[in-house]
């Protein structure tokens, strides 16, 4: 097994960053530190460390949807000491978030100790949906919907594209509905301001197929074995 691969089924952390982590030299085989990635692992005979620590492939997975409120970073922890998302549904469970929602953004996030599936839920090429509602400041259009869909320069190499519909039209706040299936950090801010739209609030109403129906805010729940299946099955592990 790939050494990233191994950390991420150890729940460490996801398949990304335990590529930081090795080239980092935190990373030791069999008491020698790695940092070139690639490295393949016996999981059944070789040790894993990190940081010093043993490191075992985690059995007990855990599937967390969390209905976020504003004011709580997706985070495991803050320099700052500013609240995250485990002060909601505790720091004993070792999960970490499946991307980011931004400080003041609500709604639908999943955590897990699951770094495979971590790694799929957001790698663009799998291309999971995700939908959000956006409001903003002025008047929306259908013009301004069509640019969303034809594809919106945020900077050198990154077109950001999504299908929106409007849900309210009004002279002060719009509200719309937007589909996205990549994701970059402020992304939707950044094709807002791009397009002279300045947001005044946003809530991601759904992630894949979950949605944050029956939990209130800052409320959450453990995913159903078959809602679990179904995830890992859209990310190509069922």
């Amino acid at each position: 097994m790939r050494l990233n691969k191994f950390l991420a089924h150890s729940g460490v952390c996801s398949r990304r960053a335990a590529d930081l982590l090795i080239q980092s030299g935190r990373v030791a085989v069999n008491g020698v530190t790695v940092q070139k990635l690639g490295v393949s692992v016996d999981e059944k005979t070789d040790e894993v460390s990190v940081d010093g620590k043993k490191i075992s492939l985690h059995e007990n997975l855990l599937y967390i949807l969390l209905n976020k409120p504003k004011g709580y970073l997706s985070t495991v922890k803050d320099d700052f000491r500013r609240p995250t998302v485990l002060d909601l549904v505790g720091k004993d469970k070792k999960v970490f978030p499946v991307g980011r929602l931004d400080l003041n953004t609500e709604g639908v996030l999943l955590l897990t100790n699951d770094g495979e599936l971590t790694y799929r839920l957001t790698h663009p090429k799998f291309e999971i949906e995700k939908i959000y509602l956006v409001s903003v400041s002025g008047k929306m259009d259908e013009e301004i919907l069509r640019s969303f869909q034809q594809g919106i320069k945020l900077e050198e190499g990154v077109v950001a594209r999504g299908e929106g519909r409007i849900i309210r039209k009004g002279e002060k706040e719009s509200v719309f509905e937007l589909k996205l299936k990549e994701g970059t950090k402020r992304e939707i801010k950044l094709m807002c301001q791009t397009l002279g739209l300045r947001v005044t609030n946003l809530v991601r109403t759904r992630f894949a197929h979950l949605t944050a129906r029956g939990l209130k805010t800052g409320q959450w729940r453990y995913l159903s074995h078959r809602e679990a299946h179904d995830l890992k099955k859209l990310a190509g592990l069922g």
